[in-house]
């Protein structure tokens, strides 16, 4: 094995894989440690199989309300064991095809645990399963795992209490569901559940699920999913755990409820212990790894993207932020910019959003206009959502009419929401907006229809 690199990587997620293939195919020498299955927690235990099963529940969903299209389908049922062995079918098709990349880009793939040895006059030293590489570049995409809160009485995760891991290996559907956390992991193993038939319940402790996206939509999502039977404790902190009874401080008052399995999903923590960071002194900013907007660490020739970051735990941004990383290496000056960066939560309907929310805006003291349409004025929307509703804010700047945050609550959201994306990024204005054609019919003309409400 040759033990020389332009460029090590330790972690092979979204972050680790797309920099493998960006400085591979630049013609750097790069060798990609990662010691699970490659493409990380996002393909094998996150984004892909939850997206798979979600796909399936949509599926049910739409087969249950066939009627409303004129179209009979009779005594619908479905196979909770085929769709979670099409989930894995699904992950390790990806898997598959991620290890392809690095073979076409020339990239060294060890499977095995890494550890910084240090650094000299050489490069980085890193030992691998008893070997050792230098390189001279280091890039560090450990990655995240799911947060356990100290709450009492709550054991680790396996049979009951469980992580976005462990429910994604059930084998019978539960009858019913606590999850503990309001946010988009929480959400979507809820719609997933709740179109099985699961009685699901969500305990969060602040005052609307998910936190960070447009308040208006939060809250119509939730009223959607309390319709369709999800019970919502906000404002309610758990306060202690037995056996599959979880308690909960609401108002002054303990409350209990039972579930046939419990879900903690309150937030992920990046992973930057045993792996020898102190050995080489990365600095550490709130439990992430400290980074500029070159994703350059305080550690010359070294770099951290992803999740380890602690900044924006996305794939997507993951991605690019590796892409920051290899460009820079390559003679391309480029930076990383949070500002355009889409969140998509995978309900059914889907809610996406990108750029500033009304919420952050004025916290910001940034002065907006604000134009909302229902998708009902989207005539495909119309045609292919009976019955359904959905919404599409948009904010600009108040002087110069910029795009600087756009949200919608519908099917298909997240497949349309990064032409908002660089509409932000390019700082394009309303009056340039109206002079981009869309297609018609179809839902994505909804982003043009509302800003010429304004």
């Amino acid at each position: 094995m040759s033990t020389t690199f332009d460029l090590a990587i330790i972690g092979g997620g979204p972050a680790g894989y797309v920099a493998a293939e960006r400085a591979g195919k630049k013609g750097l020498k790069v060798v990609l440690i990662e010691k699970g299955e490659l493409g990380g927690v996002c393909l094998n235990e996150g984004c892909i199989p939850t997206k798979t099963l979600l796909y399936s529940a949509k599926l049910y969903d739409n087969a249950v309300g066939a009627s409303k299209y004129g179209v009979e389908a009779k005594e619908v049922t479905f196979d909770f064991t085929k769709m979670m062995d099409r989930k894995q079918k699904v992950v390790k098709k990806l898997v598959g095809g991620v290890g392809m990349k690095m073979k076409e880009h020339h990239v060294q793939v060890i499977k095995n645990s890494a550890y910084i040895k240090g650094r000299s006059a050489n490069g980085i030293t890193i030992s691998v399963g008893g070997d050792e590489i230098v390189a001279t570049n280091l890039l560090i995409c450990t990655g995240s795992e799911a947060f356990l809160p100290p709450i009492p009485g709550l054991g680790a995760p396996g049979d009951l209490i469980l992580t976005n891991r462990e429910i994604l290996q059930l084998k019978e559907k539960p009858e019913s569901l606590v999850i503990i956390g309001g946010g988009v992991i929480g959400l979507e193993f809820a719609s997933f559940y709740n179109s099985l038939g699961t009685k699901v319940t969500i305990i969060e402790m602040l005052d609307e699920i998910l936190t960070g996206m447009d308040r208006e939509m939060s809250e119509m999502l939730r009223k959607e999913y309390t319709k369709k039977g999800i019970t919502f404790n906000l404002s309610a902190k758990v306060t202690e755990v037995k056996g599959n009874e979880v308690f909960y401080e609401k108002g002054g008052k303990t409350t209990s409820i039972k579930g046939e399995k419990i879900l903690v999903s309150v937030g992920r923590k990046p992973n930057t212990a045993g792996f020898g960071l102190e050995n080489i002194g990365v600095e550490l900013n709130r439990g992430g790894i400290k980074v500029d907007e070159k994703m350059r660490t305080n550690v010359p020739n070294v770099f951290a993207a992803g999740d380890v970051t602690g900044f924006s735990l996305l794939a997507h941004t993951a991605s690019r932020e590796g892409e920051v990383v290899v460009n820079n290496l390559t003679g391309r000056n480029d930076q990383m910019r949070y500002n355009a960066i889409p969140g998509v939560v995978y309900t059914n309907p889907e809610f996406s959003g990108v750029g500033l929310t009304e919420e952050s805006a004025k916290a910001q003291n940034i002065e907006y206009k604000v134009a909302k349409l229902p998708l009902a004025f989207a005539g495909r929307f119309i045609a292919e959502n009976e019955g359904g509703a959905g919404l599409c804010k948009v904010l600009i700047g108040a002087k110069y009419g910029e795009v600087l945050g756009v949200h919608i609550l519908g099917n298909p959201s997240g497949e349309i929401i990064y032409g908002a994306s660089m509409a932000i990024e390019m700082e394009m204005t309303i009056k340039e907006m109206e002079e981009v054609i869309f297609p018609h019919p179809t839902i994505s003309e909804i982003f043009k229809e509302t800003i010429f409400s304004f």
